[in-house]
């Protein structure tokens, strides 16, 4: 099963209201996927010489306060982070590397569920509604942003099986579907310096494709090559830093749904959850054709 969403703000009038209209997407899918529920949204990039991550531990009552102070004694460097649940996003002058290794020796009982310059990810167990709120999502704006609702079938229930899955800078992905040699393909890509923190089949995907345009390939290659090299059926959305695609396997088994108006581009694996969009009665509506790849940019 599982539901995915996706929203594009072609306008900037649109932005603002990005986490609302999100929302509103992701509840609608809570039938396709009511164990966990998880978006990516962009917004707000940070300055060159900056990393933006996004951190779990588990719990709202974590000490990030004194995290913060940890980072700015060890790293010197200016530190801003805005907790939202049981997360939060930190801003720190550092490049991501250093920062990484600091989080593994420091304190291993924390997550790194996002790092880039503009991406933010939110995700957790419990009812898309639930998540929502707990994350006050309807409140934030953003240039796009991806959703996920999941009904779990290959792996267990937890915060860190749920979608979004991001295993490289500000590149981010979510699965509709099942893939069958994701076992020997992680163990490939561990071997190619790629980390899994679950054994998710969606996560060797994204893994896949951080791995591909790390050596040099661009998204859409990234995209073609994986068609070929993943074992299964699936509908792919694909977050980075300046926008999304999407695609689905050249059978085609898993289904979906794009809507394009002069304002936005919104994807969805069921219509019902882009008609509440402002607009979507004029839209150009159309089901994606079995292995091309679509895709939108700010560039």
């Amino acid at each position: 099963m599982c539901g995915i969403v996706g929203l594009f703000a072609k306008s900037p009038e649109l932005q603002p209201e990005l986490g609302r209209h999100l929302t509103a997407m992701l509840v609608e899918m809570t039938d396709r996927g009511p164990d966990s529920a998880g978006v990516a949204v962009y917004r707000e990039p940070v300055e060159k010489g900056w990393t933006k991550l996004s951190l779990c531990n588990g719990h709202a009552e974590y000490p990030w306060e004194t995290l913060s102070q940890e980072f700015a004694d060890d790293f010197g460097r200016e530190i801003r982070h805005e907790q939202r649940g049981s997360h939060s996003v930190f801003r720190i002058h550092e490049d991501f590397e250093p920062i990484q290794a600091w989080l593994r020796h420091r304190h291993p009982e924390l997550r790194i569920v996002s790092a880039g310059d503009s991406i933010e990810i939110f995700k957790e167990k419990g009812l898309p509604s639930d998540v929502a709120r707990n994350f006050s999502l309807d409140t934030l704006s953003g240039t796009h942003a991806l959703g996920h609702t999941r009904m779990a079938t290959e792996s267990a229930v937890t915060t860190e099986h749920s979608h979004p899955f991001s295993t490289g800078l500000d590149l981010c992905l979510v699965h509709n579907g099942s893939l069958s040699n994701h076992n020997r393909l992680r163990s490939y890509l561990r071997r190619h310096g790629i980390d899994f923190q679950t054994d998710n089949d969606s996560e060797v995907a994204a893994g896949y494709l951080a791995w591909r345009m790390r050596e040099g390939a661009t998204l859409d290659e990234a995209l073609q090559s994986a068609m070929k090299d993943l074992d299964g059926f699936f509908t792919f959305a694909v977050g980075t830093r300046d926008g999304f695609a999407v695609v689905r396997d050249p059978i085609g088994c898993k289904h979906g749904v794009l809507a394009e108006t002069d304002e936005w581009v919104a994807m969805a694996t069921e219509y019902r959850a882009i008609a509440p969009l402002p607009g979507a009665d004029k839209a150009s509506i159309w089901e994606p054709v079995p292995g091309q790849i679509y895709s939108w940019s700010r560039s």
